[in-house]
């Protein structure tokens, strides 16, 4: 595992050289939101980076319910029984393994690593414009349907779930990269994460972290790219 701080970001990155996946500490005063639960072995460097900061961790916020950031799930709250689980209350469907597509969805299936087994419930169902701590829900559908990110206005950080990518180069889920193909193949509704890749741009995020790849400071030129990019691609795929 790779630790990164920016500011009152955390980085904890596993397999960082070969298939990235990141979850985030957000700093609070007396304590530490986790942001996404990595994989299935992550649980004890995960509570052994928290000890390092010396500060105990008190939330669990899930961006999406895809295995690779749910996978230490289990045995986080096992290991941290008060610490609280947040989720958006469309993907805790998909956490409680239920992948039916709600009415007013597009019906494409979702894809990507989906939950079986997992014993935990969440305490908190969250919804856009919820506040956690410092943070903000911010609803960004489109990798899966119940996507969130969550914004922090007091350094404008981002933490983005899946919402982008940054692996390789920054870009929004749907689009293909070959060096790093499977945010895209596990995207369910491209043209939605394009949609939330705008909303996003809009709050001109001071530093960006994501999922996967590294964090990004004043990405904001680059999100612009990226965006345009998909605009095009997605456009002329119809």
């Amino acid at each position: 595992m790779k630790v990164e701080n920016s500011g009152t970001v955390y980085q904890l990155s596993f397999m960082p050289r070969i298939f990235p996946v990141n979850c985030y500490f957000v700093e609070e005063e007396n304590e530490l939101t986790l942001i996404d639960a990595a994989l299935p072995y992550s649980a004890k460097s995960i509570i052994k980076a928290a000890e390092n900061i010396g500060k105990p961790i008190t939330r669990i916020i899930l961006t999406h319910a895809h295995n690779d950031h749910i996978g230490a799930l289990d045995t986080l709250k096992e290991l941290l029984p008060y610490s609280k689980v947040y989720i958006s209350s469309r993907d805790a469907l998909l956490l409680g393994g239920n992948s039916t597509l709600l009415p007013n969805e597009k019906n494409t299936p979702i894809r990507g690593g989906l939950p079986k087994n997992i014993k935990t419930k969440p305490d908190v169902l969250l919804e856009e414009g919820d506040r956690v701590g410092s943070l903000e829900v911010i609803a960004t559908p489109g990798h899966t349907p119940g996507s969130i990110s969550l914004f922090d206005p007091r350094n404008r950080s981002l933490i983005a779930g899946d919402a982008l990518v940054t692996r390789g180069k920054l870009i929004v889920p749907g689009m293909m990269n070959p060096l790093f193909p499977f945010p895209a193949l596990a995207t369910w509704d491209k043209e939605t994460a394009l949609i939330s890749a705008k909303k996003l741009s809009d709050l001109n995020p001071n530093l960006l972290a994501v999922g996967h790849g590294k964090m990004l400071k004043q990405p904001q030129e680059r999100l612009n790219i990226a965006i345009a990019k998909a605009e095009k691609a997605f456009l002329s795929s119809k």
